[in-house]
């Protein structure tokens, strides 16, 4: 078991509290760059799936996890992401300003929706994303001249700071690097003020306001951020699939990314980056087993939704923290035993009395 005795500011908010957590995250880098060099190009070429869907999952995170904001129409703006990147490169921008613009107009897309939902919650902001999201899917498929329409649009070859992006081993350090940041750049940002504001918003608005908390400011910038983040996703996602069409962004990818963020587990950097990989992963394993399964089986269009879904059923039921919840246990067990309790992890309410007088 390891105590840590702090002795100054400093260290409660430094990233790597101890030298072990400084020690298991170089050895984890390590193994990232040596990865692209020892997989096959076709799992590397998963690995930079995972690095996008996880670039996205933190994303929502910020807004869903972290702030308690509801949003099942974030594909919306990683569509505008992607398609900013697709028309700025189509104009010969260098990657650096596009993919900046990406995340821009996402952003202010982000406080566009973020404004008029600031009147509702749960529910009905849930639905106010659900309905941006069919809006922005029929924007795309009408403008016809900036997006190709339903005929899609092609991208051509990409090139960082005169670097050609031109296979899976680049285009993997280059999602990396942009995750890497992101994930820094979000650690960082819960530690801020503003972090913490979110949090406590999340926790309980009511408590939030009592104590000076601008709610309608907070929950803005936390909507402009979760959308520039999955602006930045979306223009990686362009240049990973080179081609892009409205079916890509439709109403069911945004619950694809929320069920991501409840297995991996809600209210975690890492259960984003957990659900991301557990999401791609078991989408080959589906593929691979189709092969073993009776045909009557495997040939069925709705296997995989069904298996996904029997998933989610199974982590709401049985581990509603998700995967993150369970390293957590597993982790706490070994540190604390034998002294571990099974009850240690019980969910605690997350309102204050105060609310229920609403």
């Amino acid at each position: 078991m390891r105590f840590l005795f702090k002795t100054a500011y400093q260290q409660d908010i430094r990233l790597f509290k101890h030298g072990g957590q400084a020690f298991w995250y170089s050895a984890l880098g390590l193994a990232l760059l040596a990865a692209p060099f020892v997989l096959p190009d076709y799992w590397v070429s998963q690995l930079n799936f995972i690095w996008i869907y996880s670039i996205v999952s933190v994303g929502l995170m910020i807004l869903v996890g972290f702030t308690g904001q509801v949003s099942i129409g974030h594909a919306a703006f990683l569509a505008m992401g992607a398609y900013t990147e697709a028309y700025l490169q189509g104009h010969g921008w260098p990657f650096a300003l596009s993919l900046t613009f990406s995340a821009l107009v996402a952003g202010i897309t982000g406080v566009i929706v973020g404004l008029p939902a600031l009147r509702v919650k749960g529910m009905y902001l849930a639905i106010a994303t659900m309905a941006f999201g069919f809006i922005v899917e029929e924007g795309i498929a009408r403008a016809d001249s900036i997006t190709g329409g339903n005929a899609g649009r092609m991208l051509g070859s990409l090139e960082v700071f005169g670097i050609p992006i031109d296979s899976e081993l680049r285009m993997y350090f280059l999602t990396l690097i942009v995750l890497a940041l992101v994930v820094l750049g979000v650690m960082n940002l819960l530690r801020s003020p503003t972090g913490r504001a979110f949090v406590a918003i999340r926790d309980s608005e009511i408590s939030a306001q009592s104590m000076g908390i601008n709610l309608a400011r907070y929950k803005t910038i936390a909507f402009a951020l979760s959308a520039a983040i999955t602006g930045l996703a979306g223009a990686l996602y362009a240049h990973k699939l080179r081609f892009l069409s409205p079916d890509q962004f439709t109403f069911l990818q945004s619950i694809e990314l929320l069920i991501i963020l409840v297995v991996g587990g809600v209210g975690s950097i890492y259960g984003a980056i957990f659900g991301a990989a557990f999401w791609i992963v078991v989408q080959q394993l589906i593929v691979l087993a189709k092969d073993w399964l009776p045909p009557a089986i495997g040939q069925q269009t709705g296997l995989q939704p069904t298996i996904f879904g029997l998933i989610l059923v199974a982590f709401v039921l049985f581990e509603p923290m998700g995967l993150y919840g369970r390293w957590l246990k597993v982790r706490t067990f070994f540190q604390l035993f034998p002294f571990y309790r099974k009850g240690m992890f019980r969910r605690q309410k997350s309102y204050m009395k105060s609310e229920r007088l609403k």
